[in-house]
């Protein structure tokens, strides 16, 4: 049996889509972030050194990183359906942006969010001006630059076919999910903006697959 080890408001719920999709059976361990600092628990350290989610174990095997996950579940268990053959134009072109969610287009979010809350964190009296400072020129000149740079590519990426993949709704499609719900969430990624990845979100928001994995998977903050 697969078992997600599923962390509240994290990458894990595209995992849960997937499987959702796939129609496996699987099973959820829950953890919780701290209510302070966000993090997750130490717990998940027992299962991975890293003790980040996602991390799926299917028998004696232990998965960690979606782009991995993924590739791993439509291989072993798709019957070519989420992702193309290896070595095909298609697959390459999935694999692409199975790598680029999380290695190029997560990183100007993450400092987006890092930012925010440096900008507005408890600070005495004194520092909290030059910390806002920082963090405003930051983000004015170098992250919300390269937010504009990543989201005007989507759009424009979009605009050659329906999905990620080509034509087909894919795993890549899963994958690029987690960025573009960060950017609607903090980046301001919206429907007169950027149509086409907003339509993109209300395409995947209205699958079953991806309702149901939200159901088993409770709160999840990134869904606006």
């Amino acid at each position: 049996m697969i078992v997600v080890h599923h962390l509240n408001n994290s990458r894990s719920q595209r995992i849960l889509w997937l499987l959702e999709e796939m129609g496996l059976p699987y099973e959820i361990k829950r953890y919780q972030r701290d209510p302070k600092t966000l993090l997750a628990p130490s717990e998940l350290r027992e299962v991975h050194p890293l003790g980040k989610s996602p991390v799926i174990t299917d028998g004696d095997v232990t998965m960690a990183e979606s782009g991995a996950i993924i590739e791993y579940l439509a291989d072993r268990y798709g019957q070519g359906q989420w992702l193309p053959a290896p070595g095909t134009p298609g697959r390459l072109r999935c694999s692409y942006w199975l790598h680029y969610a999380e290695g190029s287009a997560m990183p100007p979010l993450l400092l987006k969010l890092v930012f925010n809350r440096l900008a507005t964190s408890p600070a005495p009296f004194f520092v909290r001006p030059l910390l806002r400072g920082i963090a405003g020129k930051v983000q004015r000149n170098f992250v919300d630059p390269q937010l504009k740079l990543h989201l005007d590519y989507l759009e424009g990426e979009l605009a050659k076919s329906p999905w990620f993949g080509g034509d087909a709704f894919t795993a890549a499609d899963i994958q690029m999910s987690f960025p573009l719900e960060a950017a609607a969430a903090r980046a301001g990624l919206d429907a007169t903006t950027r149509p086409r990845l907003w339509n993109f979100l209300q395409r995947i928001r209205a699958r079953p697959a991806y309702q149901r994995a939200i159901e088993r998977g409770g709160d999840y903050a990134m869904v606006g």
